[in-house]
């Protein structure tokens, strides 16, 4: 077959006639048609060869995702090692009350009609093309998503710890897709972490962007591809020299990666963690699509920092390992919230069900055995649904909440994933097709066990 049969527009073996190869299409055809050659074959270089075309292909995707990740510039700001601005904390009432306040109930409100008008009609293809939908996002941030951590003194929205608002919002949006709700959380959680720990320099430098109409596309990247791997100590490094930080490490899961244009990166510098800014521009950074059983309109990716230089000012909030660890509890409490919206989703869906599927001329509601796993479900998620909520209002009071998070986590990881699991069952041969979203639902649960980082609160 001639190179010219494979990269015209229209016919068997090409694009679409409304459409054109750019140059790395055009690359990767050649290198196609040469490897299905039998001169391959004879001169005995076909694996050289399949190697190229394997490196070809993950370099040359990785280095076109990236244009238009590095097209914003920060422009530099404020003093650094002064003391940014702060939200207050939440004045203990000395009553546990869990009722959302009136502004948590108005913006629980629309961020619902979001997730059943927009995110859940939008998030099967959102899963099958790993990516969320433009108008989606666009949606989210018409919201002030991205500013939800944001004090009101810098052109946020919030005038004291948000971290119960962050918990009702993920866990609305999670009842939509958790995918989508990662997608749309990802910025607004940097932004977040500026706002806690940032200084004057980097509030100033970085946050006016996110209070733009189009707030920078932005990543948590805490979690690695290593085993037995553990959130509070990275094998991610970074070292001083002279006034620069110098980060090396790969990090995994990290929401839409290959767009971002800022990432906060955890790393060990001087034997503790801390948190680092990084620009997506940086070099040394090299990002590729690493999709994952779940969560998969988050478009996963992977993080390569190869000898990153970055000034030292890149270094957020304090350098002993505090700042590293609440924001690792942060993030597992943002998990909690999206395994409780996602459970509630299964819920709402077997509930019906099972009262409708008829079997032996009933509804299969009326077996124990079906009647009881429900009423298990709902008790379980009631549990991490309160677990989560207390840990949220300790950490929004200003208290120590480091064993309320682990209570949470806990119960999120384990309950989470038998809800994704009962509801597949509950749905019998139904559950294992994707004529039902149970399937997506037991996929995203099972993530909550083993992600850290990507969001926080």
């Amino acid at each position: 077959m001639p190179l010219w049969r494979i990269t015209r527009p229209g016919g068997r073996y090409g694009v679409p006639r409304s459409e054109t190869r750019d140059p790395i299409g055009l690359a990767v055809a050649g290198l196609g048609l040469l490897a299905r050659s039998e001169v391959v074959d004879r001169l005995g270089v076909r694996r050289p060869l399949e190697r190229l075309v394997h490196r070809t292909t993950r370099d040359g995707f990785a280095a076109v995702a990236r244009v238009g990740a590095a097209g914003r510039g920060f422009t530099r700001r404020g003093r650094h090692g002064v003391a940014g601005e702060r939200v207050p904390d939440v004045a203990p009432s000395g009553v546990l009350d869990l009722t959302p306040t009136e502004d948590q109930q108005q913006l629980l409100d629309v961020v619902r009609e979001l997730a059943a008008e927009v995110v859940r009609p939008a998030a099967e293809a959102a899963d099958e093309a790993c990516a969320t939908p433009a108008h989606v996002l666009d949606a989210a941030n018409e919201l002030g998503l991205p500013l939800l951590g944001v004090p009101e003194s810098l052109g946020g929205i919030v005038e004291e710890r948000s971290a119960v608002t962050g918990v009702l919002v993920a866990e609305a949006l999670a009842h939509g897709d958790l995918g989508i709700a990662l997608a749309t959380m990802a910025s607004g959680s940097v932004a977040t972490a500026i706002g806690l720990w940032g200084d004057e320099a980097q509030q100033q430098t970085y946050l006016p962007a996110f209070t733009g109409d189009t707030p920078p596309v932005a990543a948590l990247a805490l979690a690695e591809p290593t085993i037995l791997y553990d959130a509070l100590h990275p094998a991610t490094t970074a070292r001083r020299d002279g006034g620069e930080l110098v980060l090396s490490g790969t990090k995994s899961l990290v929401v839409r990666g290959c767009e971002a244009e800022l990432l906060l990166v955890g790393a060990v510098l001087e034997g503790r963690p801390v948190l680092v800014l990084v620009e997506g521009d940086a070099p040394g950074l090299a990002v590729r699509a690493d999709p994952s059983m779940g969560a998969r309109a988050a478009s996963l990716s992977r993080v390569v920092l190869d000898e990153v230089r970055l000034p030292a000012a890149n270094l957020l909030g304090a350098d002993d390992g505090s700042t590293y660890r609440e924001c690792v509890r942060l993030s597992r409490l943002a998990w909690c919230a999206l395994a409780v919206g996602v459970g509630q989703a299964v819920l709402d869906h077997v509930t019906p069900y099972v009262k409708e599927r008829q079997a032996f001329g009933e509804p299969i509601a009326h077996r124990q055995a079906v009647a009881f796993m429900v009423a298990d479900l709902a008790i379980e998620l009631q549990a991490m649904r309160l677990l989560t909520w207390k840990a949220a209002a300790q950490v929004a009071s200003g208290k120590d909440a480091a064993r309320a998070v682990a209570l949470a986590r806990q119960a999120c990881a384990e309950h989470g994933m038998r809800i994704g699991l009962d509801g597949v069952q509950l749905l019998g041969g139904h559950g294992f097709t994707k004529e039902h979203p149970v399937e997506r639902w037991y996929r995203d649960l099972r993530a909550v066990a083993v992600a850290d980082g990507a969001v926080l609160v």
